[in-house]
């Protein structure tokens, strides 16, 4: 079958799959993309082949959305895989446009999560019916009717109407590659959820006949031919090398002429030579287009309403590195790579904001969703040989009548009960409200918070230290409300190298008492990073770099064994986390270090 030509509307089928993060979104793309002969015979297919950036390989989520096509038959659907993170909700919110119907999975032993609630509100919001896919059925501990039953009921909490609420469902497993309708149905292929798709998503609505028209939902960007637009195109069907208009959102048009126009064919991005109503594609040739702007026939200028994006609410700042080993590990140190990178990511990643700081040439300010948002652009720069240094990342406020608001988040917490006192204490203390409190027969204590995002931050790290590893802990924007004043940092100090050399077992062992180590034996350490966390709540200055003084006097027994507990190693988003505002992370392509502002103790005290 060509994947060429242009289909007609009713052969076409445009879905997005929503779930929780890891709940077999990307493993049931696998699936049904080997099932559908995308693949020649003897390709080699990797692993949740959607997953195809490193960092979501290495971190197992969807970050991007991502478009692919399947044929079955002679019908073509299309398939978005959505992020299920909701820092990537800006993703989200536009994929859903491009869409006619919603695949909701499912996990048949879990039921619905947290962080599936805000796309599966979104998508009813726009009037889509979701089609409920019960997946992992296989597994021994699935329990398909209890988590129907829990999602029928988050749609009816989330206002879903009759018709969304009359759902169709299928029973699957993504990793045995079936799926059935019925529960006691034989377990042989994919077919029945195909058909499903066929039978119960609406063919997208427009004629081949009228003039073309489309809108901006994403945006990516290439090197040789610029900024590409992607979306369904809404009406009639386009030709490369056709001249078209570009209406902004401030109505103005303006006439650019198609250079390319691709599609998708499995994995592959297809160059084709027309595409028609209802498929989804990129076009290249319109330089300076943004998400929501217009493309339609210049003969029938039309303004589509404009996308808004949702705000930015987190803000770090990314400064030059002027530690002492600036520019051992990094090829790019310098303040305008960093920029020309920053400006780079805007023209693709639109829900990024990057603003200059005032009064300050050495530093720029990186507004995002949240810190696995800014947390994913820092480790792709950091990959790319880039070094500098992250301040603590802020809110961001508004001011509503006046008064000064800030973003609040909804946390959803699911820990053992014995830790359960421990967590609710803590949030209350970060001004948060408890909302619901729910314990099931497995002793695991449901709680939901509403609580400001500055509460959070800096919280997940001591989250997973309280509850030993069992806690999960997922937080959700959900509006901004008034400020909630002061909220308590982090309750204990920090152990600062006051000397600059290598780390010594003589000396780290002597200071193990006072806090938790940072640092191990060998590592480069230089005056004022941080290489411990104090057990009190001051800072306390000590010297890592010690050698112990030998004597020409040996005596057996004399040197007792050194045993050092080995020391704490931060992710990006843990050293993030970490630390205060007179605070820095110091980030090169092999190492994370956590500093003080000021290097120096006089400095310090001085600045004070």
């Amino acid at each position: 079958m060509s994947s060429t030509k242009i289909f007609s509307p009713k052969k076409l089928r445009n879905i997005a799959i929503i779930a929780h993060i890891d709940h077999g979104k990307t493993t049931m793309l696998d699936s049904l993309l080997r099932q559908s002969n995308v693949f020649r015979d003897n390709e080699k297919i990797p692993e949740r082949v959607m997953d195809s950036n490193d960092q979501e390989k290495e971190r197992g989520i969807t970050i991007f959305a991502k478009h692919t096509s399947v044929f079955f038959e002679d019908y073509k659907i299309n398939i978005i895989d959505t992020p299920g993170h909701s820092d990537f909700s800006g993703e989200v919110e536009r994929v859903l446009g491009l869409v006619n119907c919603v695949l909701l999975l499912v996990d048949a032993q879990e039921g619905p999560m947290p962080q599936t609630r805000f796309v599966l509100s979104q998508a009813l919001k726009m009037g889509l019916r979701p089609i409920v896919v019960l997946n992992k059925i296989d597994r021994p501990h699935a329990n398909p009717d209890r988590a129907l039953n829990l999602t029928f009921d988050l749609f009816v909490e989330l206002g879903a109407n009759d018709e969304q609420l009359d759902f169709p469902v299928a029973y699957a497993s993504g990793l045995g590659g079936f799926a059935t309708i019925n529960i006691d149905d034989p377990r042989v292929d994919m077919r029945p959820l195909f058909e499903l798709i066929i039978k119960e998503v609406p063919a997208p609505p427009g004629s081949l006949e009228l003039p073309f028209l489309m809108q901006a939902t994403t945006l990516s960007y290439d090197d040789f031919i610029g900024r590409q637009a992607c979306g369904r195109i809404l009406e009639g069907q386009i030709k490369k090398g056709q001249q078209i208009s570009k209406v902004d959102k401030d109505g103005k048009a303006t006439q650019h002429k198609i250079i390319k126009i691709e599609g998708y064919f499995g994995l592959k991005k297809i160059e084709m030579e027309e595409a028609g109503v209802g498929d989804i594609i990129s076009i290249s040739g319109i330089p300076e287009i943004t998400i929501g702007d217009t493309l339609c026939a210049p003969e029938h200028i039309v303004q589509l309403p404009p996308i808004t994006l949702a705000e930015p609410t987190l803000s770090i700042e990314i400064s030059v590195n002027n530690g002492p080993f600036v520019g051992k590990d990094g090829k790019h140190v310098t303040m305008n790579k960093i920029r020309e990178r920053l400006q780079q990511e805007r023209k693709a990643n639109i829900s990024l904001k990057i603003e200059e700081v005032a009064s300050r040439d050495d530093a720029v300010r990186v507004c995002g969703r949240g810190e696995l948002h800014l947390a994913v652009l820092i480790e792709a720069m950091r990959r790319e040989g880039f070094e500098f240094v992250l301040s603590k990342p802020q809110v961001i406020l508004k001011e509503v009548n006046g008064e000064k608001h800030e973003p609040m988040e909804v946390a959803h917490v699911e820990v053992p009960q014995d830790y359960s006192g421990t967590v609710i204490e803590e949030l209350s203390r970060r001004k948060g409200e408890m909302r619901a409190l729910s314990t099931n027969e497995h002793n695991i204590t449901a709680i939901e918070f509403f609580i400001p995002t500055r509460g959070l931050m800096g919280y997940r790290n001591e989250f997973m230290t309280v509850t030993r590893g069992l806690g999960i802990l997922t937080s959700i924007f959900d509006c901004y409300a008034p400020f909630k004043g002061l909220i308590p940092g982090r309750t204990k100090g920090a152990l600062i190298s006051i000397s600059m050399g290598k780390a010594t077992a003589y000396s780290l062992f002597g200071i193990q008492e006072r806090g938790t180590l940072f640092v191990g034996p060998g590592d480069e350490i230089y005056e004022g990073m941080i290489v411990g966390e104090h057990n009190r709540d001051n800072d306390l200055i000590v010297n890592v770099t010690k050698g112990k003084q030998l004597t020409n006097v040996r005596a057996s027994g004399s040197d007792e064994n050194i045993i050092l507990t080995p020391a704490r190693r931060f992710t990006l988003e843990q050293a993030i986390d970490f630390v205060q505002d007179d605070e820095l992370v110091e980030v090169t392509p092999h190492n994370i270090r956590l500093r003080k502002r000021h290097l120096t103790e006089a400095d310090r005290k001085k600045k004070g």
